[in-house]
């Protein structure tokens, strides 16, 4: 009987070991095709579970006969689950789609021009994508001030009440000092920086990278606070067919269409958009909110691919608005003698886009770029009119070095702008510069954990000035959910007219600028952070980082007022320094996505012995955004803003607020998707609080404007692609 029930046990024992299996799987990323290290691989409803190695590899042991479910996941990546019949003996491949967050795993960034994945760039890049990318495009169709906005460390500040023009702050800092490219050409600057953003729809963006600190290395002067680089999508060999319709109850309509198709040799993106708003004036007082305008957009761009080594594109980007503020009545051909306050902008915008890239046997990579761009900008109001042309240029050769220790990458470029006011009065505001630089940036791998990148820049302008510019950036891989980097560097602004302070104007009673007696503005700043990724309880995915910044303007310049009714451009005696640091959390379960942002600005205004907060800056400002996707068919998102208090020009403090917005997308069937949003549903606006404007109808004098000012959006549409 004894040896019977060990015979007894010995059979079940050997059962149960041979009913134990093994999975091994090649786990990448499934547009780059490279492997994935430290992916999460583990048998649903157990503890079961192992890592993949630096090749993609994992194996998971210990697995019962029968179907079972497999789950694949990792930080920056959407779940995967599949099930499998066991037992099996052969190596699967796992494709993993990234998932939108910031420092998403871009293997070619753009902006930083490295062949090397982000995660081995010690420059901290921010990047827009994926599902964060639609969720904002379908809240604001139009323009790409939604995208901004709601971004951590990024403010849209409105300079026109009646026309809602726009500029970008990055970390407290003045819009002058934020670089907008668009594929790393400088298209929005100068005359057109005001009304950019509002000008520019999302449906072509395949990414937007964001670089906060002094990227003056690469990009020269302006690139201060930071850059903004819209990536447009190239064509593949899927074809793409877009469009996208929304409205909403303010009489706005948005029409998009984008197609992009590589064939053989060639490959083809056309994009082209029309979008229409009538005045709307939310708080009844006879003054539009948003202002009546038109725009049409149109952006054919050609690539031809002689070989698998060379690309060469050209592309042509054309814009024409019509945008009217002010009195409604004006608006509405109904003026009388009451009745006849108006702001009209008239845009027109052209420009060019061409790109030469040669990728040699040895891997190095030269490209050639070159733009031209013209800008016309009328403005016109009932007592006066300002009409100007700006025409700038920008040429660039690159050559990228890249090694698997070491990368340089080496470039010239000149950089040419020319604006001159075309109507006919004293003082005309003509103004032109032109800069030769040249540039080297290194990227060093000093070991597996520590990577060093160090620039140096020389730019000489056509008014005798040279800019002398290095920058350091450090990389340190503490561990594999743990990294660290710290960076430096100088910039500078060289003189223009075109400001926050000349835009609330519309260059208006402004003098030329006197460059015997102005200089440019120079900068110093710092920036630290720590970033950690990882899973826990085996199924949520957590990424923090916690950033830190200090940036400090020398002798900055700014509009004086010399007289009542004249302004004159001066270098300040003293600085401005912002200083503050942005914390940044996602957490992801199943479909279910939170992501919390907060930023502390401290700028200040340290001018002859006396510091002042700078203007229209919030100390504190959180965004929250919470997010649910079922099975690929339903997304919801709830989103939660607050700005806190903010000092106006004339030192007087206002009030803090919050604003709130719930947006849902159903996709109909494979092709087609519906979307609704409803901004700011609890109407939280300025008007709600104060008037909008002192003085009389035919003379107002309006508030600047430090919160919404068109109350709740409820918009909505539809998406098709193809």
């Amino acid at each position: 009987m004894k040896y019977l029930l060990f015979i007894t046990f010995g059979i079940f024992i050997c059962q149960t070991v041979m009913a134990q299996n093994n999975i091994k799987a090649i786990i990448k990323d499934e547009k780059t095709n490279e492997p994935l290290i430290g992916v999460t691989v583990f048998l649903k409803g157990t503890q079961n579970g192992t890592t993949s190695d630096e090749k993609g590899f994992a194996e998971l042991k210990n697995i019962p006969n029968g179907k079972e479910t497999i789950i694949f996941q990792s930080v920056g990546y959407k779940k995967k689950e599949i099930d499998i019949s066991f037992p099996q003996d052969t190596i699967i491949n796992i494709l993993l789609e990234t998932s939108s967050s910031e420092l998403d795993e871009v293997k070619i960034v753009a902006s930083t021009r490295s062949s090397r994945n982000i995660k081995n760039i010690p420059t901290r890049i921010e990047t827009i994508s994926g599902d964060e990318l639609n969720e904002k495009a379908v809240m604001q169709p139009g323009n790409i001030k939604m995208l901004l906005t709601e971004s951590t460390g990024i403010q849209t500040q409105q300079t026109s009440q009646v026309s809602a023009s726009a500029s970008i702050r990055i970390q407290g800092l003045d819009g002058k000092y934020t670089q907008l490219l668009q594929d790393g050409f400088p298209l929005y600057s100068g005359f057109a920086g005001g009304l950019s953003i509002l000008q520019i729809p999302p449906l072509n963006l395949k990414r937007a990278e964001v670089i906060k600190g002094s990227t003056s290395t690469l990009y020269g002067g302006g690139a201060i606070a930071g850059l903004i680089n819209l990536i447009t999508k190239e064509p593949t060999i899927n074809r793409e067919i877009s469009f996208l319709t929304n409205t909403n109850q303010t009489s706005a309509l948005d029409l998009s269409g984008f197609y992009s198709e590589r064939y053989k040799k060639t490959g083809l993106t056309v994009f082209a958009s029309s979008n229409f708003q009538k005045a709307y004036d939310a708080n009844k007082d006879g003054f539009s909110d948003i202002p009546k305008f038109d725009r049409y957009t149109i952006n054919p761009k050609f690539f031809y691919y002689p070989n698998d080594k060379t690309t060469f594109s050209a592309g042509i980007n054309a814009g024409f608005e019509k945008r009217k503020g002010g009195d409604l009545q004006v608006i509405n051909n109904k003026a009388d003698a009451t009745h006849t306050f108006f702001e009209t902008n008239i845009t027109n915008r052209f420009s060019t886009q061409t790109k030469f890239e040669k990728t040699f046997a040895n891997k190095n990579i030269l490209t050639l770029k070159n733009s031209i761009g013209y800008f016309n900008r009328k403005i016109d109001r009932a007592t006066y009119n300002f009409e100007g042309k700006q025409i700038a240029t920008f040429s660039e050769v690159n050559y990228l070095i890249p090694n698997e220790k070491s990368e340089w990458n080496l470039g010239a470029n000149v950089v040419s702008d020319n604006f001159n006011q075309v109507n006919s009065v004293p003082n005309k505001l003509v103004y032109s510069n032109a800069v030769f630089g040249f540039f080297a940036q290194n990227n060093l791998k000093i070991s597996d954990k520590f990577i060093v990148e160090s620039g140096l820049r020389f730019d000489y302008s056509s008014r005798k000035n040279l800019f002398v510019l290095p920058r350091l950036s450090l990389l340190y891989k503490i561990n594999e959910k743990l990294t660290s980097r710290f960076g430096g560097g100088l910039g500078y602004k060289a003189p223009t007219i075109f400001s926050e302070e000349a835009e609330e104007l519309a260059f208006q009673n402004i003098m030329p600028l006197d460059f015997s007696k102005i200089t440019a503005e120079k900068s110093y700043g710092l920036n630290a952070d720590i970033n950690y990724k990882t899973t826990i309880f085996e199924n949520i995915s957590l990424s923090f980082n916690q950033m830190f910044f200090y940036t400090k303007i020398n002798n900055p310049i700014i509009l004086n007022q010399i007289s009542n009714s004249t302004f004159l451009f001066i270098n300040a005696n003293g600085n401005i320094d912002t200083k503050g640091f942005e914390t940044n959390l996602k957490l992801r379960y199943d479909e279910i996505a939170l992501y919390v942002g907060y930023t502390y600005i401290d700028a200040n205004r340290n001018f002859n012995g006396n510091s002042t907060i700078n203007p229209l800056t919030s100390r504190h400002r959180l965004y929250t955004s919470l997010m649910y996707e079922l099975e690929n068919k339903l997304k919801i998102a709830y989103e939660l803003f607050y700005t806190g208090k903010q000092q106006l020009n004339n030192r007087e403090k206002v009030r803090d607020y919050w604003v709130m917005g719930v947006s849902g997308e159903y996709k109909l069937n494979k092709y087609i998707s519906a979307f609704a949003n409803f901004e700011n549903f609890l109407d939280k606006r300025q008007s709600r609080w104060e008037s909008m404007y002192s003085g009389t109808i035919q003379n107002p004098q309006f508030r600047e404007v430090y919160t919404p000012t068109d109350g709740i959006i409820i918009n909505g549409g539809f998406k098709i692609n193809m």
